[in-house]
Order: C-alpha cells, then structure tokens, then sequence
C-alpha cells in the first residue's frame, strides 16, 4: 500500500510546483492560497486521469483531423475546468489556459524525469502483477 503512496505524492508535488511557477509566469493564472493550489494540483490530476480520457474518445475524430493538436485544448480545458471548481484558482482565459497547459505539461515532465528518474519502481501501479493478489 505504501509503495503506491510515494509515486502518488511525488506527482502531486511536481504537479503542485509546475502550477505554482506557471501562476508566476503567466499573468492570467493566481491562487488565493496554499489551499488552493494544493487542492488544485490534487483535482487537476483527478481531472487528467477521469475526464480527460473520456474527452480523448469522444473527440478522436477531431484530433485526428487536426494532427493531435487538439489534444493542447483538452489540456488548456481540464485547466479551466479545475479553475472552475477549485474557490481560489482564477484563470483569467482561454489561451492562457493554453500556454499554461502546455507549460505545466512540459515543465512537469522535465521535473518527473529529473526527481524520479524514469525508473520503473517510480510509476504507479494500477493492477496487480501477474501471480499476485491484490488484498
């Protein structure tokens, strides 16, 4: 259970720092509060990894048109879309939710490579491995 629980609050906190140094480079993007980006880092990871696959299907035939693009305003979306739940986090629009995205994207995969160095034992596991059982 523990083993799990590293890689989780690893993501967590590099998430939290790629939206805290992105509230300090774009001028559309603020927090309130500590709270408030904590909470948001946590939803927007939520967000990621419920909402966005479900928006990835439903527009595949659009992001195939458009070569993938389309997948950045998925991202810049799930950004206002947290912006819009979370009291606190105020993104002022649509494109700068879509230089924002695309550089907490970017700044959160450098930041993933360089604390958690890519290795295996870093990811989070989301079924059992074979000849295991989950309790």
């Amino acid at each position: 259970m523990l083993t799990n629980l590293t890689p989780f609050l690893l993501h967590w906190a590099i998430t939290a720092l790629s939206l805290w140094v992105a509230s300090h480079l774009f001028k559309g993007i603020r927090f309130s509060s500590t709270g408030a980006l904590v909470v948001s880092a946590l939803l927007l990871g939520l967000a990621n990894a419920v909402v966005r696959p479900l928006l990835v299907v439903l527009t595949l035939p659009l992001t195939l048109i458009t070569f993938g693009l389309f997948l950045l305003v998925i991202n810049a979306l799930m950004l206002l879309l947290v912006a819009k739940v979370v009291d606190g986090f105020k993104v002022d629009g649509f494109w700068t939710a879509l230089w924002a995205s695309l550089f907490i994207s970017v700044l959160s995969l450098v930041l993933g490579a360089f604390v958690l160095g890519g290795s295996p034992e870093f990811t989070i596991q989301t079924s059992p491995a074979p000849g295991s059982v989950w309790l």
